[in-house]
């Protein structure tokens, strides 16, 4: 199979690329994502048509926000989009007259990472996307692992602390609100409401109250040195590490990809996430340690990862 298409359905906009058999991208069109979601799925094939009329195209993969059913077809719930065991695929297939592969988000992006970003040369990898939320994917033996009924890796919804934070899946204590982009906002604020004095380069990128901080300030504060902004990523880093301690449990794989907007920060983030997954793994002093990784994909992981699991069929 030659030329395919990766379609990232964002939270703003709807990225459509074509992508070739190396993971490059040729060429993209980018339109804004409606609210509705019958608006979303023309967005879809609008974007597809655009996209391909200077190409031949072979196939079309949409990454998806939501579970995805085992046929990789059918959305059987989007959290940001009201679809409910909406037929994805059928509607873009009649209307582009192409095959279609509907995956999830956080799927398509450890596939692409697996594929030609930093999980090359690794069989088995497992992917974690921190972000707003935390999201993942399982590659075990070169296969993505999608679960019997499509909906495994739903790593942000584990539950770590029992009777914890309510999350927006209506349980409480899951993993995301411990190691998230929003948890990284809520440690920054309390701990800048705690102790300002050690807060004032972030306090100043903002308003000037708690209230104010936004992840960007904390990012840039702890690249100055404010040690709110520094102890806040360590804290996110602390649960992150833990977590994929367990997750090392689960699946012992030789890879662990961090990726999402957190790890854009790099070592700041990544040195004490691998601390504290050295400090959290289970007979650490007497076995072999996967490695902590940076994604090297960034945004694009989930647009490459999805046209190449379109071609995968």
């Amino acid at each position: 199979m030659g030329l395919t298409i990766g379609v990232d359905i964002g939270g703003t906009k709807i990225a459509a690329g074509v992508v070739d058999e190396e993971g490059t991208i040729l060429e993209t069109y980018k339109v804004p994502t409606p609210p509705t979601a019958d608006g979303v799925t023309d967005a879809i094939c609008a974007a597809v048509s655009e996209v391909s009329s200077n190409h031949t195209i072979d196939a079309v993969g949409i990454g998806a926000a939501g579970y995805v059913d085992d046929k990789r077809a059918t959305v059987l719930f989007a959290p940001n989009i009201n679809w409910r065991h909406e037929p994805l695929k059928d509607k873009v297939e009649q209307r582009i007259g192409l095959p279609v592969v509907v995956e999830n988000d956080a799927n398509c992006a450890a596939w692409g990472e697996y594929r030609f970003g930093a999980g090359q040369g690794h069989e088995d990898v497992i992917c974690i996307t921190l972000g707003t939320g935390l999201g993942g994917g399982i590659i075990i033996g070169n296969k993505l692992r999608r679960g019997r009924f499509g909906v495994a890796a739903e790593f942000g919804h584990i539950r770590v602390v029992p009777d914890g934070l309510l999350c927006g899946c209506g349980s409480q204590g899951c993993w995301e609100q411990y190691a998230s982009g929003r948890a990284l906002v809520r440690y920054a604020k309390q701990r800048a409401n705690a102790t300002p004095e050690n807060a004032t380069v972030l306090l100043s990128l903002g308003d000037g109250t708690p209230e104010g901080i936004e992840g960007k300030h904390i990012s840039q504060a702890a690249r100055q040195g404010d040690l709110v902004a520094i102890d806040a990523f360590r804290e996110l880093a602390r649960w992150a590490g833990a977590g994929l301690a367990d997750l090392a449990s689960l699946f012992d794989p030789s890879a662990f990809i961090v990726g999402g907007g957190v790890s854009d920060e790099g070592d700041l983030v990544l040195d004490p996430i691998r601390k504290s997954f050295k400090r959290w793994l289970v007979g650490g002093a007497w076995r072999p340690h996967a490695q902590v990784l940076a994604a090297q994909l960034g945004g694009k992981a989930g647009l490459v990862g999805a046209a190449d699991l379109a071609r995968q069929g």
